[in-house]
Order: C-alpha cells, then structure tokens, then sequence
C-alpha cells in the first residue's frame, strides 16, 4: 500500500482516533477530585519546586521573573514526554485489540499524541495568566507559537512511532526510554538557559561549541529555545534555526512512518 494510501486510510478511521483521544482524557481524569484541573495543578506544582530548588536553593539565577522562565518550557516538555512514554507502550497494551480487530496501528500512538496536545492546550491559558500576574510583557511574536507547536508536534509523532514499534519486539524498551527521557530533560535548556551552556569546550585537544551541537543534536532544545523566544524573551525565533528543527522533525516523523510501517504486519502475532 503506497504512502497516499496509508494517509487515506488513516483518514477514514479519524472517527476511531476521535474516540480513542476522548477515552484516553476522560480516563486520566476519572474519580479524580480535581478533575481536569489537574492539568493546571501538575505543571504548576513542579514549577514552584523547580524554582525553589534551581533559583533559590542553587542560587539566584539573576533571570526575572524566573517562573516564567520554567513555565514556558515546562509545559511544551510535559507534552513531549508524556506523549512518547504513553505512546511507548500503546501497541501493547491495547493487545487484544491488535489482535482481533482490523484498523490501522498507527491510530494508537497517533491517538495518544493527540490526547497530549489537548491536555497542552488546556494547561497553556495558565502561563498566561502567570505571566500577566507577575507583569511580563507579551509580544505578537506569540502569534508564530503554532508554528513552533507544529514542529513539536510532528517530532513528537516520529519518535513516538519508533519507539512504539521497538517495544512491540524489546519489552525493556519502555523502561529504558522513562531514564532516557529524564536524561533528555537534564540535556534540555528547561530550568536553565541555553546561554549557560559553554560556547567553547575542549575535548580530546578538539574545540567544540557545545551551544550548537546541543542544539543540533537536540532538537527539543531548539524547540524549548523557540518556545521560549516567543514566550519569554518576546522575540522571533531565527528562520533558518527554525527551518533545520523543521526540516530535522519531518525526517524523523518520515523515519519513525517508516519504520512503524515496515513491522506493524508483524504486531498482531507479537503482542
């Protein structure tokens, strides 16, 4: 079945995708006291911690109004690693749906990225309301906040294609990805500016400028950069810093489509 095919099939079942997002949110917030406030609590709690611990405890930062600062990339990256952690396992726990009913596979993981992004565009009204408690200045420049959003978007679906796929085979891979993503929070400029990260590093005799690599090599850190140019800086993101992450999500996406592509006939008898 060639690509544009794939695409129409998936869009014939966008009813099944609608669905699976509605139960997966309606779940989270089941007998729950708080109920979708939760999503506002969450990030809201492990901001005051992050705060505390990186800007009072570890020193002032000297950055204003460094809740802010945290807030505006906590919440993108919230959405990130709960998509790919959710998505990682999505194949396998919906087991016996794999194996007895027909639908395309890529609905499960799509459908958990989906359900994220909705709980991101929930939580997101409170960095605003933050920001204009504390008397941060907005710019327009927030208005290219859904481009920087659809990049995340398309990345955070490529990897959570590949690494749904890999737990199918390698069961460890679920947990393997919970220390990875940690790692990855630490190697993401969240609670620190990417400013702080040495320009000059020398390795093996080597100069190396570890704000680029981080960047290049990282691309959620040039997606929290973008956020965070928008958001807290108030000034645009660099065109082609923001065309590489693009350009660098869409290769991921096209590998993860592919890769998920290749062994999804193999699931059913897997799972």
């Amino acid at each position: 079945m060639s690509l544009v095919e794939r695409l129409r099939e998936l869009w014939r079942y966008r009813e099944l995708v609608r669905n699976l997002v509605l139960r997966d949110l309606k779940a989270r917030y089941k007998n729950s006291l708080l109920g979708i406030a939760w999503s506002w609590v969450t990030p809201l709690l492990m901001m005051v911690v992050y705060t505390v611990v990186f800007n009072v405890l570890a020193g002032r930062s000297g950055l204003p109004r460094y809740p802010v600062f945290i807030l505006c990339a906590l919440l993108p990256w919230n959405f990130f690693a709960a998509s790919v952690s959710q998505a990682t396992n999505s194949i396998v726990e919906a087991a016996p749906l794999v194996r007895k009913v027909y639908f395309p596979r890529e609905v499960l993981p799509l459908s958990i990225v989906l359900g994220n992004l909705v709980n991101f565009l929930i939580a997101l009204p409170l960095f605003f309301i933050l920001a204009l408690a504390v008397g941060h200045t907005l710019t327009l420049w927030i208005l290219l906040l859904p481009l920087t959003l659809l990049v995340q978007v398309v990345f955070t679906l490529g990897v959570s294609l590949i690494t749904c796929t890999l737990n199918v085979f390698y069961r460890d891979t679920h947990h393997i990805m919970d220390v990875l993503l940690l790692a990855w929070f630490f190697l993401t400029p969240i609670f620190y500016p990417i400013s702080a990260v040495p320009r000059e590093y020398v390795l093996w005799g080597i100069p190396i400028d570890l704000q680029v690599w981080l960047r290049r090599l990282n691309p959620m850190a040039s997606i929290i950069a973008s956020y965070r140019d928008l958001l807290y800086w108030g000034a645009p993101t660099g065109w082609d810093f923001m065309l590489r992450t693009a350009v660098t999500s869409l290769v991921v996406l096209a590998l993860g489509y592919w890769v998920f592509q290749r062994y999804s006939p193999r699931f059913g008898e897997e799972v």
